[in-house]
């Protein structure tokens, strides 16, 4: 076990009555709100008047910066850094997912830096200073409610990139499972597929000696894989729904990091696909996260044999463990097609005619991806041509 420092800041407001605390959160940053939100599904729901009551009875003034698209774009963020300037802002209130909560901090980052805040995510600054974030969580996937990171998308190039500090981690959090009611089967499915991608990210680690963290990571995968049927067959069923959403939460605020070294190559490589096709990131990463497994198994099987048999069920056939590795992986796969999700390119509308950009963009500014087996420009190449599935 390598050593570690944990900080988490992000004061967590949980349950049924959550967003009741929303105007009493908010006002301990000042009088001026930057509500932030995507497009009408927070309307359609009444969050949006439920939010807006709430700051008013605590009398707070508010601006609104609506348009977060997923894969959430610079040009938007610029636009709210210069609103945030303008008017004095005090505190950014992101409504909705994880686009809308990287958006947020972007701006967050953005409004007192020197620099242009695109700087940040091509690693040629380094943030010092975020205004205020507020959550207000509605979709369970990108844990952003709680990390340290952000991944925001230039149009300008389709490039995809992110960024993490300590300083980034919003202030509070108010997670209401209900709300999470009316999300599509398809947005909830790409959200836990994304949760699981985050948890296996850690868990595929070369740092010996981390058996408390295997297994908080492997009782995480297990809850979100024993409950998320439960959510798609029963969206309202409040008890599934809330171990979905906090588990969303543990698998990116951290505590899954401690003492060990994650991997993070399929989530880089799953940028360049939705930078250039604009595809849901769950889905990216039900699609890559497989095919890098059956591309890397070999260099630890053991960790991949523990894996299947401890996430999945699979009975050991003593004497062949790359057998038992092989079957893991294709358990995985079928609880992502069992969820909805796609697990080639082609199910996700993408071709074979700009895997070699996808390659180079995921190497520009880096010698290589990946920590578990460092990946090289002809390996992302060979991982997406193993997505195509043929």
């Amino acid at each position: 076990m390598n050593d570690f420092t944990l900080h988490l800041t992000t004061k967590i407001v949980f349950g049924r009555d959550a967003e009741s605390k929303i105007g009493e959160e908010a006002a301990r940053y000042g009088k001026k709100v930057l509500l932030h939100y995507g497009g009408g599904s927070i309307k359609r729901s009444g969050l949006y008047d439920s939010v807006k009551d709430s700051l008013a009875k605590s009398g707070l003034e508010v601006f609104e910066l609506a348009g977060v698209k997923p894969n959430p774009r610079l040009s938007l963020v610029r636009e709210g850094i210069e609103l945030c300037r303008k008017e004095g802002i005090d505190l950014i209130l992101a409504v909705g997912g994880g686009s809308v909560i990287d958006s947020a901090k972007a701006i967050g980052i953005g409004v007192p830096a020197k620099c242009d805040v695109w700087d940040f995510y091509l690693g040629k600054a380094c943030p010092e200073k975020m205004m205020p974030v507020g959550v207000v969580l509605t979709i369970p996937a990108a844990g952003s409610e709680c990390s340290n990171g952000s991944v925001i998308t230039n149009e300008d190039g389709d490039y995809k990139r992110a960024v993490d500090n300590q300083i980034m981690r919003p202030s509070f959090a108010i997670m209401n499972p209900e709300r999470t009611y009316t999300l599509p089967p398809y947005q909830t499915a790409c959200g836990i597929t994304d949760m699981m991608a985050h948890i296996m990210e850690r868990y595929f680690t070369n740092v010996d000696h981390v058996d408390l963290t295997d297994r908080l990571c492997e009782a995480t995968l297990r809850t979100i894989i024993n409950n998320a049927p439960i959510v798609l067959r029963d969206p309202e069923n409040y008890d599934a729904r809330a171990e979905i959403m906090w588990s969303g939460t543990i698998a990116h605020n951290g505590l899954l990091d401690t003492g060990r070294i994650g991997d993070w190559g399929s989530h880089n490589i799953e940028h360049e696909i939705s930078g250039i096709y604009d595809v849901a990131h769950g889905a990216g990463l039900a699609v890559v996260f497989p095919a890098w497994m059956k591309y890397v198994y070999h260099h630890d099987v053991a960790r991949f044999v523990q894996f299947a048999v401890r996430v999945f069920d699979v009975d050991l056939a003593f004497g062949r463990p790359e057998e038992i590795a092989e079957e893991g992986i294709r358990r995985l796969e079928q609880f992502f097609t069992s969820i909805g999700m796609p697990i080639t390119l082609p199910q996700l509308g993408v071709d074979d005619s700009r895997l070699g950009e996808m390659a180079d963009k995921a190497l520009v500014g880096c010698e290589y991806q990946g920590h578990f087996v460092p990946l090289y420009r002809d390996d992302v190449y060979n991982i997406l041509k193993i997505a195509m599935g043929k």
